[in-house]
């Protein structure tokens, strides 16, 4: 069986990994993914992440709680692979007032809607989290 979006699988893995209160998740490996988990990293929402070489390349994303819940409450997928959804840079929405993070991906690479703002770039709304 095929996987017809590897982005949404990510997703679910993460948000089924913080329903059961695991420490880390195995997802399998893309640079994509991976410049999505930067971000997270780098946002504080997760603690850690590794790419894993056995027969196939895993990335293994540790994450995190604060006081027993899931820092990371909602993601969303947005830009789907059926429907692309882009935004210019004045057009580019904010989650819960900005306490929630847009990932983007931008001509730069991937951004968060901060640094696309700050850079001057719109692109395509990957997802929101919050």
């Amino acid at each position: 069986m095929s996987m017809q979006d590897p982005i949404s699988d990510m997703f679910v893995r993460i948000k089924n990994a913080q329903f059961s209160n695991k420490i880390s998740v195995n997802i399998p490996f893309s640079n994509f993914k991976k410049e999505i988990t930067k971000l997270l990293k780098k946002e504080g929402y997760i603690e850690n992440y590794s790419v894993k070489n056995f027969k196939k390349s895993n990335l293994k994303i540790f994450l995190k709680y604060f006081k027993g819940k899931p820092v990371i409450e909602n993601i969303t997928r947005i830009s789907k692979p059926g429907l692309r959804i882009y935004k210019r840079k004045n057009e580019i929405p904010q989650v819960i007032s900005g306490l929630g993070i847009v990932i983007m991906s931008t001509s730069k690479g991937v951004l968060s809607d901060k640094e696309a703002r700050k850079k001057g770039l719109g692109g395509e709304i990957i997802c929101y989290v919050s």
